[in-house]
């Protein structure tokens, strides 16, 4: 693994949303670590801080911008925060989602849920993506990394919200790269499938455990594979790959490993 001054992202500036834990932090000290200067952003200060901290100890590059994306004003200054502190923006992953705002079939759904979560997970990316653009047009190359979910490929019971967003997000992928791809910025998806959680997991039972397992034709993902995917794509070595939507699911989307019935 590269470290820093011959890492895969030397040079790049990079805004991750929903930074502040969980996958998002992953990617963030991963970015770190491969050499760029990233922005770490959520709604949690302490959180943020303590993973610009991590980063620092290590001899990377961060800094840390409050911001709740269901601020529609919050998406321009975030790239105006990264352009500050380290240049123009070369890098965006949008991570954040819409969390602890309820979801089920479409019946059940009032409009407030429906713009919560589409807040989120489509209007603040497409306008992290308006502002990020101009910005990688002055950098001279900019890729941008949508993480998606394997529920915008499989229709999942009583999400029907956040399953529309992640589709509605699969596509927008395609438009900013038929857009913007000539001018030497790419736009990709990586969409995980089940995450193993340190929180959520940590009290599996067996037959929980093994019944995920069983979901999976290798194994199941972590965050750290999600992560190493986003790496991929947003560094150079992909830089001919653009529009696509990479599963990151231990071939559950391809194949049904596990029968039913």
């Amino acid at each position: 693994m590269s470290r820093f001054g011959d890492g895969r992202l030397v040079g790049d500036v990079a805004v991750v949303t929903g930074s502040t834990s969980g996958l998002g932090a992953e990617i963030a000290r991963r970015f770190a670590f491969e050499g760029a200067a990233v922005l770490v952003t959520g709604r949690n200060d302490q959180r943020g801080r303590a993973v610009v901290d991590t980063i620092a100890a290590a001899g990377g590059q961060a800094a840390f911008a409050p911001g709740d994306l269901s601020d529609p004003s919050v998406c321009g200054r975030l790239v105006q925060d990264a352009e500050a502190a380290f240049g123009p923006v070369s890098v965006l992953v949008n991570n954040a989602v819409a969390s602890a705002v309820g979801d089920g079939p479409v019946t059940e759904l009032d409009a407030d849920v429906w713009h919560a979560v589409w807040q989120i997970d489509v209007v603040a990316m497409a306008a992290l993506c308006r502002t990020a653009i101009p910005s990688m047009l002055r950098a001279g190359h900019g890729s941008i990394v949508n993480v998606s979910s394997r529920v915008a490929s499989l229709g999942t019971p009583r999400l029907a919200a956040y399953t529309a967003a992640k589709g509605a997000m699969n596509a927008l992928t395609r438009s900013i790269t038929a857009d913007y791809a000539r001018q030497g910025i790419r736009c990709n998806t990586v969409q995980p499938g089940y995450i193993l959680h340190e929180t959520r997991d940590a009290h599996l039972t067996g037959e929980r455990r093994a019944r995920i397992e069983g979901m999976q034709l290798t194994r199941v993902p972590t965050a750290a594979d999600v992560a190493s995917a986003v790496l991929f794509l947003a560094s150079s070595e992909a830089e001919v790959i653009s529009g696509v939507t990479l599963p990151v699911d231990g071939g559950s989307t391809a194949v049904r490993a596990l029968s039913f019935g």
